[in-house]
């Protein structure tokens, strides 16, 4: 049973059906024909750039024709969304003038057994607690990888996090998001198939 009441579906990275398991879980939510995905993080912190990483897959795959033009990420290793663009990120995003679903990645720190793990709440993401920082809320929805233990200097647990874990879970949301945004997909079927990785 799940603890959290607003967890929607939660699953190892490690599982075989990982990717598939997270999309059908995506497809079973009200989801707008437009889509913002706001990959936060930073490329200065190995366990805080899941999110980054995320948001540099998804626009190759958008590049490539992969992901359709009406999925707007915001978020990549080369231009982050973090702590100090957050908010302005947020206000571009509701300056727009077409209504969209608002899907937020980031990293976060739990219990020990939960490391590896992976999380679609409702709601929006509140970034920045597991280090005791105040920003914006953000996101109708928001996905979160556990990528270390919480608990005990924050900061160094972040910079000392394995970059194979952050790589593999972000290779497993990645797949996820576009098995269910990609042009070739629907919410009535998720269709399996080989994806390019990371």
């Amino acid at each position: 049973m799940l603890e959290d009441a607003d967890v929607l579906g939660r699953i190892h990275w490690s599982e075989p059906v990982a990717a598939s398991y997270l999309a059908v879980t995506l497809a079973s939510l009200p989801i707008r024909p437009f889509v913002d995905i706001v990959c936060v993080g930073t490329d200065r912190s190995t366990g805080d750039s899941l999110g980054p990483f995320i948001g540099s897959a998804l626009v190759r795959h958008q590049d490539r024709g992969l992901l359709p033009p009406s999925v707007c990420v915001y978020g990549t290793i080369h231009q982050p969304v973090h702590a100090l663009n957050l908010a302005e990120t947020i206000e571009m995003i509701r300056r727009q003038s077409r209504k969209s679903t608002v899907i937020a990645v980031d990293a976060c720190l739990g219990r020990v057994k939960s490391i590896g793990y992976i999380s679609i709440k409702r709601g929006p993401l509140q970034p920045g607690t597991g280090v005791n920082k105040q920003l914006p809320p953000v996101g109708d929805y928001h996905i979160i990888g556990v990528v270390n233990a919480s608990g005990f200097l924050e900061h160094a647990v972040l910079q000392n996090t394995r970059l194979s874990l952050v790589l593999s879970m972000a290779e497993v949301i990645a797949e996820a998001l576009l098995l269910y945004l990609g042009s070739h997909s629907s919410k009535a079927e998720v269709a399996l198939g080989p994806f390019s990785r990371l």
